[in-house]
C-alpha cells in the first residue's frame, strides 16, 4: 500500500525543486527589503507620507495589475525567457537602491523596477511549475510554491533588520547579489513543453476547449472578493492589537502566522483540492468570519485563535481559488495566473478604500470592535451572495451537468 503511495505520488523533478528553493530565496531578499520601505522613503530620503503612501500605492498596483500583462509577454517570448527578464528588471531595481539613497527619484524608480519584475515573475514561476504536470500533481506543487514564498516572507524582514537603517547600503548591495545568482541558475533551467510556443495536451491536463462549463462562480470574482475580505486583517490588525496587547505580542502574531501556512498548506493541499468549489467556498469563507470575531472579541488569546483561523481561510481561498481557476480556463497557465494576480490588486485596492472609511467610522463612534464585527457580517454574508447568485443563473444544462458530478473537486478532471 505504501508502495502504491510512493508511486501516485511521484517526486518533485530537478528544475521544480530548484523553482522551489528559489521562490524562497527570492521572497528572502524581497522582504529583506520592501517592509521597510516607508521607513527608507520617509526618514532617510525626507519624503512625506502623503507622498509615500502614493508611492507605495503605486508600486502595489504595477506588482499585481500588471499580472494581466504577464500572461501576453510569457506566452510571446516563453516561460523561462519571462523568469529570466523578471529577475533582471529586480536585480537592476535592486542594485539602483544603492545610488538611491541619495536620490529620491533614483530610489522611486528603483521600487517601480522591482515591482514590475515581480509582476512578471509570480505567473511565469507557477506557470513553469505546473508545466506539464499532471493535474494530480498540481495541488503539492503549487501548495510547495506557496510554502516557499511564505517562509521567504516570514523571515526576510528579521533577517535585515540589523542592517536596514545603520548600513542600507550593504543590504542592497547583498539582495543584488542574491538575485544575479538566482538569476545565473534560471539560466540553467531546460524549456518547458509551453516555450516551444504551442502548449502540449500533457501541459493542461483537464482543461479540453469543448469541456461543458463547470459550475459555480467565477474564480476571478471569488479572488477579488477572498483578498477583499482578508486584507482588512493585514492591514488593520496592527492598528487593533499594539495598543492592546504590545508590539512584540503582534511580531509574534504574525510570525507564527507564516510558520502554520508553510506547515499546514501542504498538508492540507490535496484535501482542499478534494473539496468542491462552493464547499471550499462555505469553508474558507466561515474560517475568516470565526477568525475576525475572534479578534474582535480582544485580548491575547482571541487574536492569537483569530490568526490561526484566518491562516486556515487563507488556505482553503487562496489555494482552491488558483487551482479552480486553472481547471476552468483552456488559457495558457501564465495567463491564469496573471489574471488571478489582477483580481487579488483589485480586492486589496477595494479593501483598502472601504477599510480605512470603515475603521475611522468605528474608531469616531469609540467601538473598534464593531470593525470586526462588520467585517465577520460581511464574511458571512459573501459566500451566500456568490453561490445564490450563481445558481440564479445558471443554465439547467449546468444544473444537470452539477448533478451529474461535473463540478465535483475529486472528479478525475480536477487539479
Amino acid at each position: 500500500m505504501r508502495g502504491e503511495r510512493a508511486n501516485a505520488r511521484p517526486r518533485f523533478t530537478g528544475p521544480q525543486r530548484f523553482l522551489l528553493a528559489g521562490s524562497f530565496l527570492i521572497t528572502l531578499g524581497s522582504f529583506a527589503v520592501l517592509p521597510y520601505m516607508s521607513v527608507l522613503l520617509h526618514q532617510r530620503l525626507g519624503l512625506g507620507l502623503g507622498t509615500v503612501g502614493f508611492v507605495l500605492a503605486v508600486a502595489s498596483l504595477v506588482q499585481f495589475a500588471g499580472g494581466a500583462v504577464a500572461g501576453p509577454v510569457t506566452g510571446r517570448i516563453g516561460l523561462r525567457r519571462a523568469m529570466l527578464l523578471a529577475l533582471a528588471l529586480r536585480t537592476a531595481g535592486f542594485a539602483a537602491f544603492v545610488p538611491g539613497l541619495t536620490s529620491p527619484v533614483l530610489a522611486v524608480g528603483a521600487l517601480l523596477l522591482v515591482s514590475a519584475g515581480a509582476a512578471l515573475y509570480l505567473p511565469a514561476n507557477k506557470a513553469y511549475l505546473v508545466d506539464g504536470a499532471p493535474g494530480t500533481a498540481r495541488p503539492r506543487l503549487l501548495s510547495a510554491s506557496g510554502s516557499a514564498f511564505n517562509a521567504g516572507m516570514a523571515l526576510g524582514p528579521p533577517a535585515a533588520a540589523p542592517l536596514v537603517m545603520g548600513s542600507p547600503g550593504v543590504l542592497f548591495s547583498c539582495v543584488t547579489v542574491l538575485f544575479a545568482l538566482v538569476g545565473a541558475g534560471h539560466a540553467l533551467l531546460p524549456r518547458g513543453a509551453a516555450d516551444g510556443g504551442e502548449e502540449t495536451r500533457s501541459a493542461a491536463p483537464g482543461r479540453v476547449a469543448n469541456a461543458p462549463r463547470r459550475p459555480g462562480p467565477s474564480p476571478f470574482v471569488v479572488t477579488v472578493l477572498s483578498v477583499y475580505a482578508f486584507m482588512f486583517f493585514q492591514h488593520y490588525l496592527a492598528l487593533y492589537a499594539v495598543p492592546r496587547t504590545s508590539a512584540a505580542f503582534y511580531g509574534a502574531v504574525l510570525t507564527g502566522y507564516a510558520a502554520l501556512l508553510v506547515v499546514a498548506q501542504p498538508l492540507l493541499a490535496e484535501r482542499v483540492a478534494a473539496l468542491s468549489y462552493p464547499a471550499a467556498l462555505r469553508w474558507g469563507f466561515g474560517a475568516m468570519a470565526a477568525g475576525m470575531a475572534a479578534i474582535g472579541a480582544g485580548g491575547h488569546a482571541g487574536i492569537a485563535v483569530g490568526g490561526a483561523l484566518l491562516c486556515l481561510g487563507e488556505i482553503v481561498l487562496f489555494f482552491k481559488n488558483d487551482l479552480e481557476a486553472l481547471a476552468r480556463s483552456a488559457a495558457a497557465p501564465a495567463n491564469v495566473f496573471g489574471r488571478q494576480r489582477l483580481a487579488a490588486g483589485i480586492g486589496a485596492f477595494a479593501s483598502g478604500v472601504v477599510g480605512g472609511q470603515l475603521y475611522g467610522a468605528a474608531e469616531a463612534a469609540g467601538s473598534v470592535r464593531g470593525f470586526w464585527a462588520a467585517v465577520c457580517l460581511q464574511c458571512l454574508l459573501l459566500p451566500v451572495f456568490l453561490l445564490r447568485r450563481r445558481t440564479a443563473r445558471a443554465p439547467e444544462g449546468s444544473r444537470a451537468d452539477a448533478a451529474q458530478g461535473v463540478s465535483g473537486g475529486s472528479g478525475p478532471d480536477s487539479p
